[in-house]
């Protein structure tokens, strides 16, 4: 028989096997029974009762985190002239244009979001 970790021990007491637990009770067990440092993965199993192979039983969606992924946005966006003003207003974190060209080919990449080009005339190469 498998010998297990004093740890895993302790948590396996907490769980009653073959319990279906509310899913407020189960989070907080989980919280409890946590014990690495990093942040751990729970896996979810749900019995949807749908048949795959039709087309319209196909179960397809995408999920948004309450709180995000915890990674800020950062928006770059290159303008000249009255667009400056109209993307600072739509809340673009840095606004610019050859002196940004200049910075990234230097090498600063301090942004998260590829932003629509508001003008990109007499550039020989876009920045990465």
């Amino acid at each position: 028989m498998a010998k297990f970790g004093k740890k895993y021990q302790d948590a396996a007491k907490l769980i009653e096997s073959g319990k279906l637990y509310a899913s407020q009770e189960a989070m907080e067990l989980v919280k409890k029974t946590a014990t690495a440092k990093f942040d751990e993965t729970i896996e979810l199993h749900v019995r949807l009762g749908v048949d795959p192979k039709y087309a319209d039983q196909q179960v397809r969606g995408a999920l948004v985190l309450p709180h995000g992924t915890g990674k800020t946005q950062r928006v770059l966006v290159f303008a000249k002239g009255e667009k400056v003003a109209e993307a600072e207003a739509a809340g673009a974190d840095f606004v610019g244009s050859d002196e940004i060209v200049q910075k990234i080919q230097g090498g600063w990449l301090d942004f998260r979001c590829r932003c629509r080009y508001a003008r990109h005339d007499g550039h020989g190469r876009p920045p990465r």
